[in-house]
């Protein structure tokens, strides 16, 4: 009987790549070369990709303050499971279900068939989530839980208000503020509110007939994510010593100086890696206190209409590129 022969992984994978800053259409599925991953790493075969504005805000204007140039392959969320790791690597093994958002503000790579990147970027997925799901996690909730708990620190008993309160950011904002005793004020179009009392909104405003400003007083928190005239009305709705947390990089309209004289705080936030902050996402999910929406559940293929329908700025919670099961 002949002796069986070893099984030699693949040497190239399924991407999604794009050689040009530019339109959806620019985003072409391609056969790569199948990374390994070095000290410290992990090899994940990706099932799951979250799509995020971060990813078509990328694809159009090239990867922002990192200095890199196309070709690369966009996707910041990955769910998946370890294919092996790297020199060094205690705390995954071959087998484990992950999910992470590795190498912020650098894409990770996730529009593909495998990535890697440091072991401690990623933590287990949480029980009862499936990989569409688990992908869409990552980026959004750990922007959330940072904005909220780290920089914030909420408390019980505080109001927070919660722009854009049915997209990907926000639809999660609302659910953490609620974890953590809060009264959440939340904004959206007035066909998103039930979605949105179903996860715990106290108080819903339709941006589109009421003046956050007039509308709203007395608040804490204020997380943004819309930016711009938003700035302004928003520090009106805050009483002393509250912060505006901005997800939308600042320019010259940015209200620092409205903020200090009001004697209140404006911030910008930029999300980064947080295998702790993933842990206490996924606990929170375990206990039945957040759960994510998908939207849209694409292949990977379809990742130039993932990126159309993203831009529509119409899709309650998040869109997903199923990669691999």
């Amino acid at each position: 009987m002949a002796e069986p022969q070893p099984v030699t992984a693949p040497s190239t994978m399924r991407a999604v790549s794009q050689d040009r800053a530019g339109a959806p259409d620019v985003l072409k599925v391609v056969e790569a070369a199948r990374p390994e991953p070095g000290r410290g790493e992990i090899l994940v075969r990706v099932q799951a990709a979250g799509v995020n504005p971060a990813d078509w805000k990328t694809r159009a204007r090239g990867m922002f303050g990192t200095g890199a140039t196309p070709p690369f392959t966009l996707g910041f969320d990955v769910a998946g499971v370890v294919e092996s790791v790297g020199p060094g690597v205690t705390i995954f093994q071959s087998g484990d279900e992950v999910f992470g958002m590795p190498r912020f503000p650098h894409p990770a790579g996730a529009y593909a068939e495998y990535v890697t990147a440091p072991a401690r970027h990623f933590a287990p997925r949480p029980r009862g989530l499936n990989a569409v799901q688990a992908g869409a996690l990552p980026l959004a909730a750990l922007t959330a839980w940072q904005a909220l708990v780290d920089t914030a620190r909420i408390r019980a008993g505080q109001r927070v208000l919660v722009h854009a309160a049915a997209g990907g950011v926000g639809h999660l904002a609302v659910q953490i503020a609620k974890a953590r005793g809060a009264y959440v004020i939340a904004t959206a179009s007035a066909a998103k509110h039930d979605v949105l009392r179903t996860l715990g909104a106290d108080e819903l405003i339709d941006y589109r007939t009421q003046d956050v400003a007039e509308a709203v007083r007395d608040v804490d928190v204020v997380l943004d994510s819309v930016g711009g005239p938003n700035w302004t009305r928003s520090l009106r709705t805050l009483r002393p010593g509250g912060i505006l947390i901005s997800l939308v990089p600042p320019d010259d309209t940015f209200p620092l100086r409205q903020a200090e004289g009001a004697g209140v705080r404006a911030v910008f936030m930029l999300v980064e890696p947080d295998q702790q902050g993933l842990r206490e996402i996924g606990a929170l999910v375990e206990d039945g206190r957040l759960r994510v929406i998908v939207d849209t559940v694409l292949p990977l293929e379809q990742a130039a209409q993932a990126h159309v329908l993203g831009e529509t700025g119409r899709t309650t919670g998040k869109i997903v590129l199923e990669v691999g099961r």
